[in-house]
């Protein structure tokens, strides 16, 4: 690759190990649940035990007089102190409803509970403590009287008549109507159809469990009146602002956040909960450090949670697998109360990714964004496409099915065909490059698509069913641009930023605006700047994650790290080479447009014995002794990206199932995907995402679901009663990509962190219908838990 006048280096594209591994499998690696600073004292939360409830009386008398207990407040000791959490993005273009926060934003709920709890989980009060095992001790002894009030848990229901009010400032419970697309023309085109199939659909609530869950230290200066937060967050810089300016009423400038190494995320770090101002403000009013980390039944119950959209989806076209319609209505879950990003992740995230990578002419999307008694939703790895893309593949089957034609061959039909990008898909979005065909046809050819039916009869005579299924995708990532995100509702930037310092001995430090949570930062972002520098690797190291030292950046969220902080990297690179070349054809007394740069040479072509190594320019630049007129002796850039549009990773992925029918087992047996991320800046990592992704979504559509009884509790609170995925239960996968570059960076690349968990659940959900279509099944809903399964071929011989 060849960026502005940088030559080629092998950084780009090659499959590096990354530099974070070696830590992590010595153990070394601190999180921020490893932390102790001196006097460090420890949080622990009391929580809710109901659903909903007025709070009568809390009292802490017996938890103050127990061993270690410093302090114990409650939502009335923060009145006056800390101001509600903020929600930042809304449901773009239509009126929504909040709860009140002082500042006119909207507001996501109190640090915490006040006079109404409206989860279990909640927490209502904290007890600070000089060990954990103290704090935890004590939370256990406060007494707290409630008066139960009527529970909802499900969308649908919170909107009916007489159902329970959780918000005085939400009507009904309806945070938004949100619509995008044509609904008149739309239900023309379904009047006027050949064959028309309804479908409903629940895509089920999940919960994320990342290695390391939650955790958040807070330390105050009281000298230079500056706190500093150490915390499990995937934007430092975001967070920032929103708990100085709308959560602790703070100057910016007395804030300093740190996001040491996280442990994964799948999207529940990018949030504001009440953990982070709480240790700041009790930091400060108890003069010593305070800690707070999450235990695995806590993040259970009180970090946001997936999906949970309940749909109905209308599919029409023509009898030779033309589809020319899709209506969808989606009931969405959003709990308690909006989470930092939850109604944007809801609504437009799933209902202008509804036609996928269709040439749909006509289509529709509504969503009803709703309060209930559950945990906050929030991002899961792949949040809204997904959601938008299950729905969508399910119904084109169920279509297939109907018009008697192979499955496959309807998706070729309406697939976008290469010569139409960019493409306008009606909903909002406009994809940028893509060869859809291709990728599934390839993605086939891996599964073995033309033996199936040969497998499917041999697996009949060991008593299996076998099944196979697609999901195609499109999903939209690279989240910005600014312009475009507040139109959609975010309250805020979605640009990056990206710092070059080159020391005096050629040396590169590069300090980044974005946050890993496990996508190898320090090694991909070291090989950008390598390429685009045209120097070896390894002599650039990589910072981030800090507000006091790395330059401005919104954070990682939507596949975005790399095609918008990338490119703020090459604008930079650019930037010091640009420099450079001036200082060289100083040096070499010749124009400057005589100077060529490769391989970490400047030259004049002929001239070689006047050449400059790029450790020559840097120390020349550094000492300063003779350079050109109003040339600063630094070599110090910050450059900044705000894309002009997002861009549209896609792929196919087949899943190949087999299903026992005496014990209902559902068996993975075959599993190809091809995704096409645009250009691949380091193809180990990458694969690492997909299969990581992959796994992902295999958990939801065989084992995962949060679920809930009728007075809000969470059933699978812990990992006895939620499964996730295991090494036995993920298959190994066939894996390839075709490669379209995204005209919306330098660098041509496209969101690759979460894109290949979109189509799973589709994929296997296609799979298993198709397995046990014989016993007459035409839908079933995630999970396909072996009992599940069995219970439906029982039926079915009955």
């Amino acid at each position: 690759m060849t960026t502005g006048t940088t030559a080629r280096t092998t950084a780009f594209g090659t499959g590096l190990k990354d530099r974070e591994t070696p830590a992590m499998l010595r153990g070394a690696t601190k999180f921020t649940a490893d932390l102790t600073l001196p006097g460090m004292l420890h949080l622990e939360f009391v929580r809710s035990r109901y659903g909903h409830a007025r709070i009568d009386r809390i009292d802490g008398a017996k938890a103050a007089a127990m061993p270690g207990v410093v302090d114990i407040v409650t939502g009335a000791d923060l009145a006056g102190h800390l101001m509600p959490l903020p929600c930042i993005w809304i449901p773009g273009g239509v009126e929504s409803h909040f709860p009140p926060h002082p500042s006119g934003v909207p507001g996501a709920g109190t640090v915490l509970a006040g006079d109404r709890v409206r989860f279990i989980g909640e927490p209502v009060a904290a007890v600070v403590a000089e060990t954990a095992g103290q704090a935890r001790a004590a939370a256990l002894a406060v007494r707290v009287d409630y008066t139960p009030l009527p529970v909802v848990t499900r969308p649908e229901q919170a909107l009916a008549p007489g159902a329970p009010q959780l918000h005085d400032a939400v009507p009904g419970n309806l945070n938004a109507l949100w619509t995008c697309g044509d609904a008149e023309a739309t239900d023309e085109a379904i009047a006027a159809a050949d064959i028309v199939v309804e479908l409903d659909l629940y895509n089920q609530r999940t919960i994320n469990n990342p290695m390391e869950p939650r955790a958040a230290l807070g330390e105050y200066d009281p000298i230079a009146d500056e706190y500093t937060l150490y915390a499990t967050t995937q934007s430092p810089h975001n967070h920032r602002f929103l708990l100085s300016a709308l959560v602790l009423g703070i100057p910016f400038n007395k804030l300093r956040v740190i996001a040491p190494p996280i442990g994964g995320s799948f999207g529940t770090k990018g949030y504001l909960y009440p953990d982070m101002p709480l240790v700041l403000y009790l930091a400060k009013r108890l003069g010593r450090p305070v800690k707070w980390a999450d235990t695995r039944e806590g993040l259970m119950c009180s970090t946001v949670q997936g999906r949970d959209h309940r749909q109905h989806v209308t599919i029409a076209g023509t009898r030779e697998g033309r589809i020319t319609a899709l209506r969808c209505t989606s009931h969405a879950n959003l709990g308690a109360y909006p989470s930092t990003i939850g109604p944007g992740v809801a609504t437009a995230l799933m209902g202008r990714s509804l036609t996928g990578p269709y040439a749909i002419p006509n289509a529709f999307c509504e969503v009803y964004a709703v309060f209930t008694n559950t945990v906050p939703l929030g991002a899961q790895r792949g949040s809204g496409r997904a959601e938008a893309t299950t729905i969508t593949e399910r119904a084109v089957d169920l279509f297939a099915a109907e018009a008697g034609l192979d499955p496959a061959e309807v998706r070729l039909r309406n697939m976008v065909p290469p010569d139409r990008f960019p493409y306008d898909n009606g909903l909002g979005w406009t994809y940028d490059s893509g060869d859809y065909p291709a990728a599934l046809r390839r993605a086939l050819e891996l599964a073995g698509h033309d033996k199936i039916e040969v497998r499917r009869r041999e697996a009949r005579e060991r008593g299996r069913l076998l099944g196979v299924g697609i999901g195609s995708f499109v999903a939209v990532c690279g989240v910005g641009p600014s312009a475009r995100m507040r139109e959609e509702g975010m309250l805020g930037g979605t640009w990056e930023g990206a710092n070059i310092r080159v020391h005096p001995n050629g040396e590169v430090a590069l300090c980044i605006g974005s946050t890993s949570t496990g996508q190898s930062h320090r090694t991909t972002f070291a090989q950008i700047a390598a390429d685009a520098l045209g120097i070896d690797v390894a002599s650039v190291t990589v910072s981030q994650s800090d507000t006091q030292r790395s330059p401005y950046g919104q954070g990682t969220y939507g596949s975005r790290s790399y095609s918008v902080g990338g490119p703020a990297v090459v604008m930079a690179a650019r930037q010091i080479i640009a420099k450079m070349r001036t200082a060289a054809a100083h040096v070499m007394g010749v124009p400057e447009a005589d100077v060529e740069y490769a391989q970490g040479r400047f030259f004049v072509p002929g001239k070689e014995e006047t050449a400059k190594t790029f450790q020559d320019l840097a120390m020349a630049i550094w000492y300063g002794w003779s350079l050109p007129a109003g040339m600063a002796p630094a070599l110090d850039v910050t450059s900044f990206f705000d894309p002009p549009d997002f861009n549209h990773p896609f792929g196919s992925h087949v899943a190949v199932v087999e299903i026992d029918q005496e014990t209902g087992q559902v068996e993975i047996v075959r599993y190809a995907a091809v995704n096409d991320v645009g250009p691949v800046g380091n193809p180990l990592v990458v694969t690492g995402q997909f299969e990581g992704s992959i796994a992902h979504g295999l958990g939801q559509a065989l084992m995962e679901e949060a679920r809930y009884d009728g007075e809000g509790r969470l059933l699978s609170a812990d990992l006895l009663g939620y499964a996730l995925p295991r090494a036995a239960d993920v298959p190994v996968f066939e894996l390839d990509r075709t490669t379209t570059p995204s005209p919306h960076n330098p660098l041509g690349v496209k969101g690759a962190g979460e894109i290949a968990t979109v189509p799973v659940t589709a994929a296997v959900a296609n799979a298993v219908c198709d397995a046990l279509r014989d016993f007459g099944v035409r839908h079933i809903d995630m999970p396909y838990t072996a009992e599940k399964i069995w219970r439906v071929i029982r039926e079915a011989r009955r």
